[in-house]
């Protein structure tokens, strides 16, 4: 893949010197990234102050929980707490995989299974 980063700076370059990148909207100034082109245009307001507010969209505050959650969970003794722990771990997971339109049996069976199975090699 190196060469075919290659070859575009190099195209790039070129147009460059040719002066093609002349007279572009927005030249000179730098890009404004602060847009929110994947989430819907009704709901970016709202985003927008809840990320002002220090809060994240559902789904990416569901992923933070979900990885706090197996950090404990890895350092848990087996008993009635990391069972807890693992049941709302699971509920967490259902929970995001529907809100993405998952196949929950495959997901949840899998998850249980691979839990058992670490879970009993301790």
């Amino acid at each position: 893949m190196l060469w075919l980063d290659a070859i575009a700076e190099q195209k790039i370059r070129e147009a460059a010197e040719r002066g093609e990148f002349a007279d572009l909207p927005g030249q000179g100034r730098p890009l404004d990234l602060s847009g929110d082109p994947l989430v819907p245009e009704d709901l970016r307001v709202a985003y927008r102050i809840l990320k002002n507010a220090g809060f994240l969209p559902p789904q990416l505050e569901a992923q933070k929980e979900i990885r706090d959650l197996e950090q404990l969970i890895r350092g848990m003794e087996v008993g009635p707490e990391r069972s807890r722990a693992l049941r709302k771990l699971h509920l967490l997971n259902t929970q995001l995989s529907v809100s993405r339109g998952g196949h929950l049996r495959v997901e949840a069976e899998y998850y249980e299974r691979l839990v058992e199975r670490l879970s009993s090699t301790r």
